[in-house]
């Protein structure tokens, strides 16, 4: 089997789970080598992860030959330059959510990998995981009839009671919207197609932020951001769906997310996740049933994406978590947030094509081409 070789840049709160799946899950991935701005937080990773590389900094593991794809996981708003720089150098690239902290940043990236040739993906990858592929195996099967509308939320209080580093959220880049946005809308698009339009209100609820989680215990957050969406879309099929995302609200449970059909409804999985449940509501049952997963990769697979991007890289095909996927993404989510502050319908420009589902059978870290 081919491997292809991952060089990291960032190593903060979300690379235990990447760096945990390619060494241990994902055989078509090998970790070349990592660096981070924190040279501590790159060494630990090296010696928990037997990793041969330690690079000064990312231009060094540009460089490097052998390194096939950059995978980038800084914070939202370092995405465009690390990204940006990676294209330039020559490498693919596979980025944490969102492609970039701006629709100017993601546009040029997409055109600059477009330019050079180069693949250019990212997460959120969740919805190749068996909750959401088994959801767009029901939908297509007809199980609910024709979709005819859709409801998303994500509602809690914020980040800074528990993260160890909380500010990015508020700042230039992050947001509800932006932060936990794509894992929403990749599932709607992927599910039901193009957005066409959208419109929302937005607001901030609180201009500052306690810190109470204990690396930052006591300092202020000044919020930058909007922290209350509340947003409506048209997807080209005729569908209306909504999404409501805050960090303002305390609410027991957080997600949902509802797919509305002529037939029955269908209550989606916490899209942040791979797995189910899957619940079918149709008049002739009266109840909501659980449907059994039919695919593979039911625990946290994160990285299942940057696999599948390196074995489409292999076989000449496009990722299924691709760059006009999420650029896409971007564009409804930058909708959103130009409507909130102009009180005005966005049409969205943007389009991509739905790639093919997953495999319904497959051996865990083995992905078929």
């Amino acid at each position: 089997m081919k491997t292809t070789k991952i060089g990291i840049v960032g190593i903060g709160s979300i690379s235990g789970i990447y760096l945990e799946n390619i060494t241990n899950t994902f055989r078509e991935l090998e970790i070349a080598g990592v660096c981070d701005l924190i040279p501590e937080r790159a060494q630990n990773a090296v010696e928990k992860y037997t990793i041969p590389k330690l690079y000064k900094d990312m231009y060094e593991l540009f460089a490097d030959p052998e390194v096939d794809i950059v995978l980038n996981l800084t914070r939202p708003y370092e995405h465009y330059e690390v990204t940006k720089a990676a294209l330039n150098a020559g490498k693919h690239v596979y980025s944490e959510k969102p492609l970039g902290a701006s629709l100017q940043e993601g546009r040029e990236l997409l055109a600059l990998s477009k330019e050079k040739g180069l693949m250019l993906g990212g997460a959120p990858d969740t919805f190749l995981g068996a909750g959401i592929q088994t959801c767009r195996k029901l939908i297509e099967d007809g199980y609910i009839g024709t979709p005819i509308g859709a409801a998303g939320f994500m509602i809690c209080r914020g980040h800074e009671s528990w993260h160890p580093d909380p500010e990015f959220y508020y700042k230039y880049g992050g947001g509800p919207m932006f932060d936990m946005g794509p894992y929403y809308l990749t599932a709607m698009v992927n599910l039901l197609g193009n957005v066409s339009e959208v419109f929302a209100m937005t607001k901030s609820s609180f201009p500052r932020r306690l810190i109470t989680s204990k690396e930052h215990f006591g300092e202020i957050i000044d919020v930058e951001v909007p922290t209350y969406y509340a947003g409506t879309m048209t997807f080209e099929s005729g569908v209306i769906g909504t999404l409501f995302t805050t960090f303002d609200a305390y609410y027991e449970g957080q997600a949902r997310l509802e797919i509305y059909g002529s037939e029955g409804t269908l209550y989606v999985p916490d899209p942040n996740c791979f797995g189910g449940p899957v619940r079918l509501l149709r008049p002739e049952h009266g109840t909501i049933e659980e449907i059994p997963l039919a695919f593979a990769y039911k625990e946290n697979s994160r990285a299942l994406g940057l696999a599948d991007a390196a074995k489409a890289i292999e076989a000449g095909r496009k990722p299924r978590a691709n760059g006009d996927m999420t650029y896409h993404v971007l564009e409804i989510m930058e909708g959103f947030a130009a409507s909130g502050k102009e009180r005005r319908i966005v049409p969205i420009e943007s389009r991509f094509e739905k790639t093919p589902i997953m495999k319904r059978a497959g051996i865990p870290g083995v992905l078929d081409a």
